[in-house]
């Protein structure tokens, strides 16, 4: 069983940065693919970013490319999520992620999930 914190969320005003980390314990994080989600009000949970068990591979959603930077930190069980040109439209409760095997969009392949941690941006 794998267990996922996420932290690094909090207010910031538009056109700021912050970085998200998710502490992975319980498994062999080396051998997962890590995904960030968000669920804004309202809204469905969707796609972020994902990355490859190696960190050689990463994929973005569209409206992220270009001002989110995915890594990852094998040797410290750890995922990051660098934000930056972050917009109010980021605002939402981001969660990481692990699945086994390829990088995916899909929330469903997902096999282990965080708490969530909150992000709000003031326009």
């Amino acid at each position: 069983q794998v267990q996922l914190i996420e932290s690094g969320g909090g207010l910031v005003q538009a056109g700021g940065s912050l970085r998200l980390s998710c502490l992975a314990s319980g498994g062999t994080f080396s051998s997962y693919a890590m995904g960030w989600f968000r669920q804004g009000p309202g809204k469905n949970r969707e796609f972020v970013a994902a990355i490859s068990w190696y960190g050689g591979s990463a994929d973005y959603t569209d409206s992220v490319k270009g001002r989110f930077i995915i890594s990852r930190d094998n040797d410290k069980n750890t995922v990051y999520l660098q934000m930056n040109i972050l917009q109010p439209e980021d605002t939402a409760v981001y969660y990481c992620a692990a699945k086994r095997s390829l990088v995916a969009r899909s929330p469903g392949t997902y096999d282990y999930w965080g708490q969530g941690t909150q992000v709000t941006v003031s326009s």
